[in-house]
């Protein structure tokens, strides 16, 4: 009788023991992505002063008036781009009224990128017009000029105490820059292009030399021609820091732009060994949502830590249409930002 009771009281604690379960081993906590606390993220402003004269005004979402670019900058921006045109008709975009902007951009702690366009009005691929001041220059002649206007309006800048981090040499400029001498659809014009373009680097970098000199081109999200102009560029020694690209997608395919813009950064650091910036962003102001999903889609893919993008610039965001007639802002016809502009924050 003891062996059965000794057998049962046995199977009993044999049973309770196989009925408990192990503490389960806690989860590791995910890695958090790396942040690039040097990411830029920011805004062409360069229609701002303009846009004053003429009695536009700027608000916060609450209706409070504010500074433009100190309104950028409360919805996470830090970057300000700033384009320059040669001699302007009407001053703006001229050497004082971006040394104007600068100061303002540079008082507010923010970074600064030059734009240099290397002519008297909008350079871009469906044209790159040569200043009326240059239109009987050689070659020799032309490279000169890229030179001293670039070496002369980055030592007003720095006279004015402001260090651009970014100088972009030339605008868009997939097709080269000025026309007909550094249009780039045929080789020799490639290799003039790039001479044009060197000039210009090596300027910059004499007047600032830690800041990055950039090239920059449109359509980023198409890979057929980033490879032909990147490779074109290499192989006829062109000079530069940091590529800058063009993004503007519409509501339908931003998410396919995205990918493909993500890939091909990737694929040009391979070419070149070159960190880009996406230096120009837009989707049209009525589509705020979309253009809200786009940016932050986009952003967070850049602070992937092997994206090898190293910042997002929205183009003209305060440049609403009713004074514009620009529909890819970012801010409504009453002077305030769309939604878009919180996936900065």
């Amino acid at each position: 009788m003891k062996r059965f009771f000794a057998l049962a009281f046995a199977l009993l604690i044999l049973s309770a023991s196989s009925c408990e379960q192990p503490e389960p081993e806690p989860e590791p906590e995910p890695e958090p992505t790396p942040v690039k606390s040097d990411f830029a993220k920011g805004a062409d402003v360069s229609w701002v002063t303009e846009m004053e004269q003429a009695g536009c005004k700027f608000y916060k979402a609450d209706g409070t008036q504010s500074e433009c670019m100190a309104l950028l900058k409360s919805l996470g921006m830090n970057a300000i781009r700033l384009r320059v045109w040669v001699n302007p008709e009407n001053g703006w975009c001229g050497k004082d009224d971006v040394v104007a902007k600068a100061k303002r951009a540079n008082a507010l702690g923010m970074r600064v990128m030059i734009d240099f366009h290397y002519s008297d009005s909008w350079a871009d691929p469906g044209k790159q017009n040569k200043p009326a001041a240059w239109k009987n220059l050689d070659f020799a002649g032309l490279k000169k000029a890229v030179a001293d206007h670039t070496t002369d309006i980055l030592n007003a800048l720095k006279s004015a105490g402001v260090t651009p981090e970014w100088i972009q040499v030339g605008n868009e400029t997939t097709g080269g820059m000025l026309w007909p001498d550094g249009q780039n659809y045929t080789d020799a014009g490639f290799a003039s292009y790039v001479q044009l373009h060197n000039a210009g680097y090596t300027a910059a970098k004499a007047v600032f030399p830690s800041a990055k000199v950039m090239v920059h081109v449109d359509n980023g999200w198409k890979w057929e021609t980033l490879d032909w102009f990147f490779k074109s560029f290499k192989i006829n020694g062109g000079q530069c820091d940091l590529i800058g690209l063009s993004l503007y997608p519409e509501k339908s395919n931003w998410q396919q732009y995205n990918q493909q813009i993500c890939e091909n950064i990737k694929k040009l650091y391979d070419l070149l060994g070159k960190e880009t910036i996406v230096c120009e962003v837009g989707m049209d102001w009525r589509e705020a949502a979309a253009c809200k999903s786009f940016l932050s889609d986009l952003i967070a893919r850049s602070l992937e830590s092997n994206s090898h993008c190293t910042g997002v610039l929205y183009w003209e965001p305060e440049g609403y249409e009713a004074w514009s007639k620009y529909s890819k802002c970012a801010f409504d016809n009453s002077g305030k930002p769309t939604e878009a502009l919180d996936a900065f924050k």
